[in-house]
């Protein structure tokens, strides 16, 4: 085979240039909003990982700057500065502005690599208003900028690149293309703690210039270590188990343990790249654990004959990491969300089973434990399916709508919101100052049950919670069907206080729960109510949060104007008119879409608050004391 450190412009092969990337965006990083941006910066990153992944590169620091900019620096070979061959120009400027021009389609370079697409580096330059690419490669320095995917300057050569080698990529997002070129670095750091974990030995350094933080993340357990942070909190039955395989076209590594949890999480990974929808290999490895579960209940006469575990028994409580490195793996879609090799399945599960043979019979008492923990789920899901039988009846289709919703009289959902409000006053005022011909208010009365802790049997019997189904019309779990939404927009409307933070995670818990195609189809809402209304004169103002008030204040001061300031202490205490014009009016509200993220998020929150453990509730509550600004006692 040709040696891999020979990389040089002639291993990057054009297959098609960058027409339609700027017309159509969406085709290639999934959308123009907040995903698709990030999207971006991944696509650069996942770049230095490949080179990561090939044995030259050990560092790489992400800085998100002041401007708006983002950057990628890693110590990797560099893309290649010479001329190709056929093309003339320098292998960067060709990486750079040709779609599919990459050095990954002929595995000479890289084995194996997460942007096999070919088209990560030059669609970012396509869809940034600026970017600047610096090699550093045999002492030298090479520099380029470009302009939506166009050469701003020739390749510039200079001698500064002693005792420096790798790529340095910078650029702007450009705002004609995103809906936001503001980049979440809380969604940032994620990913970046998720290579780290999937990269042995690989140091990613963080920096955010607008916080003034820096964060380097390091781990030489791997998958291992990312295992036990995922589950330090949710009571592991036993340390994680951890095997790996490596082959001549692939190298497979797992990790999972059981919990004391009913939800569990299966993470999977190909060449370090998230596979959301999964995929052969998640496939392979659940066929791989349930066929060993089911040969081993035999053994022990854990299940009566004819019986056997499926999936949802095997996955109760279960958190496992998959991360698989294989040649030319292919994605369905062009995000890479969901892998298709057809022969990974097999193999996976074959890898899977055999291992789990030599690891749990020479521990059987191990063994034994794990099987009991899933045969309590079966025995549990088999219940939870005959009462669910039994309240389906009377909960789920009962298509009467509750006395207290004021529905609205608009009959297209797609012209309807329903607002989901705290307490009877709030919802009083609302009902008197809404659009009563799109606008629907169904009124909550305190905190709603805890849907992480609660049975649907109980649950169902909550009549605050029979309320928000039968207005939803869509029905729960398996009986869910979005077709049949009432209302276009669920919008979660609570104080800014403790309280009302309580009843919207709660809400948001029940969502993610019962009917979570409703978060991932972008359905719910959480309206942004005003904290303060200041008259200056005759004008009025609604402010936010505290750093409004004091940007306002200071205005006011500085001209010497007389004011008036007025505290909403909640949403009862504004009339219909304030209300609607600051909370409801849609050419006037602030509403955040909810996303899985802040889904997955108001779990962990109620697990560390409501869980049985104590340490995890006190040290969260230290951690965020200085956050709480009023607190109701």
């Amino acid at each position: 085979m040709e040696e891999r450190n020979e990389y040089t412009a002639s291993f990057i092969k054009v297959l098609e240039g960058l027409e339609g990337v700027r017309k159509r965006p969406a085709m290639y990083i999934g959308s123009t909003g907040e995903e698709g941006l990030h999207h971006l910066l991944l696509e650069v990153v996942d770049n230095s990982i490949d080179e990561a992944m090939a044995g030259f590169c050990d560092r790489i620091v992400v800085t998100l700057h002041k401007d708006g900019r983002i950057s990628v620096l890693d110590n990797g070979r560099g893309i290649p500065p010479d001329i190709h061959p056929k093309y003339g120009v320098s292998g960067i400027e060709l990486a750079l502005t040709r779609l599919h021009a990459g050095g990954k389609f002929e595995g000479k370079a890289y084995q194996v690599s997460g942007g096999l697409h070919g088209v990560g580096i030059s669609v970012v330059n396509a869809l940034s208003e600026h970017l600047i690419v610096e090699v550093y490669r045999d002492g030298k320095k090479y520099y380029q900028e470009f302009s939506r995917g166009k050469p701003l300057t020739r390749l510039k050569v200079s001698d500064d690149g002693e005792g420096k080698r790798g790529t340095y990529i910078e650029f702007k997002p450009d705002s004609e293309i995103f809906e936001t070129v503001e980049f979440n670095p809380e969604k940032v750091k994620r990913r970046l703690l998720e290579l780290s974990f999937l990269n042995k030995g690989l140091r990613i350094v963080f920096i955010d210039e607008l916080s003034d933080r820096r964060e380097e993340y390091f781990f030489e357990g791997g998958i291992l270590s990312y295992l036990r942070e995922i589950v330090k909190e949710k009571e592991p039955l036993f340390e994680p188990i951890y095997f790996n395989e490596d082959g001549e076209e692939y190298f497979f590594e797992f990790a999972f343990v059981y919990t004391k949890t009913q939800k569990g999480e299966n993470l999977s990974f190909v060449n370090s790249i998230k596979t959301l929808e999964g995929g052969t290999h998640l496939s392979g490895f659940k066929s791989g654990l349930t066929k060993f579960l089911n040969e081993e209940s035999k053994k022990f006469n854990i299940l009566k004959e004819g019986e056997s575990f499926v999936w949802d028994d095997v996955s109760d409580g279960l958190f496992s990491i998959i991360n698989i490195r294989i040649r030319e793996p292919q994605f369905e879609g062009q995000t890479k969300t969901k892998l298709g090799n057809t022969w990974v399945r097999k193999e996976v599960e074959k890898v899977v089973h055999h291992n789990l043979i030599l690891i749990l019979e020479k521990n059987p008492s191990l063994l034994k434990n794990i099987l009991k923990r899933v045969e309590i789920a079966k025995r549990a899901r088999e219940a939870a399916r005959k009462a669910r039988e039994v309240v389906r009846k009377k909960a789920l289709f009962d298509e009467t709508l509750p006395g207290k919703l004021a529905d609205c009289s608009e009959n297209d959902p797609k012209k309807s919101e329903l607002f989901i409000v705290e307490g009877d006053s709030a919802g009083g005022s609302a009902k008197q100052g809404r659009d009563r011909v799109t606008q629907a208010i169904l009124p909550l009365r305190g905190k709603i049950l805890n849907a992480m802790k609660s049975s649907v049997a109980k649950l169902v019997e909550n009549e605050e919670i029979k309320s928000i189904i039968a207005s939803l019309g869509t029905g729960i779990l398996e009986d869910f069907d979005i077709t049949k939404l009432r209302y276009d927009k669920i919008i979660i409307m609570t104080d800014a206080d403790v309280d009302g933070s309580h009843i919207k995670t709660l809400l948001l818990a029940f969502f993610w729960k019962y009917a979570r195609e409703l978060i991932e189809e972008g359905h719910i809402y959480v309206a942004l109510p005003p904290l303060y209304r200041l008259k200056v004169g005759r004008e009025v103002k609604y402010l936010y949060s505290d750093e409004e008030l004091s940007k306002e204040m200071e205005k006011i001061r500085e001209e010497g104007k007389r004011f008036m300031i007025t505290r909403f202490k909640g949403l009862g205490e504004m009339n219909p008119d304030d209300l609607f014009n600051t909370t409801m009016d849609p050419k006037k509200r602030i509403l955040k879409r909810v996303t899985i993220l802040d889904a997955m998020r108001a779990e962990e929150i109620i697990s560390i608050l409501m869980g049985e453990k104590v340490e995890p509730r006190k040290r969260f509550i230290e951690d965020h004391a200085l956050e709480v600004k009023d607190l109701d006692v």
